[in-house]
């Protein structure tokens, strides 16, 4: 799986980047049949402390993931689009098992 990375009206540091990359390369243990992965960590221009977006749009065989979060930090952003992920490729994978039979 490849996993690209940008960073919008911020410079993303070494840290941030390498624990986005280890949260998303997990999911790969939820569903082999992912292909890539686009993640797109961005400043809001609001006045409010919860102005970090990250967004994750991951392509699978047949399938298409994404998952918008804004939160305090891109951390916590990332942590809870990884979740929805997650669920997402839970109820694809329920609903190709189902399908089967």
């Amino acid at each position: 799986m490849t996993i690209n990375i940008q960073s919008v009206h911020f410079d993303a540091d070494k840290k941030l980047l390498s624990f986005v990359n280890e949260k998303v390369a997990k999911l790969n243990t939820f569903y082999d049949g992912i292909i890539n992965s686009e993640i797109t960590l961005r400043l809001d221009k609001s006045s409010t402390s919860e102005n970090k977006i990250s967004e994750i749009k991951m392509l699978g065989k047949g399938h298409e993931f994404f998952a918008k979060k804004q939160c305090a930090s891109f951390e916590e952003a990332t942590d809870l689009a990884c979740e929805a992920l997650k669920s997402q490729i839970n109820k694809h994978k329920t609903k190709l098992q189902t399908s089967k039979y």
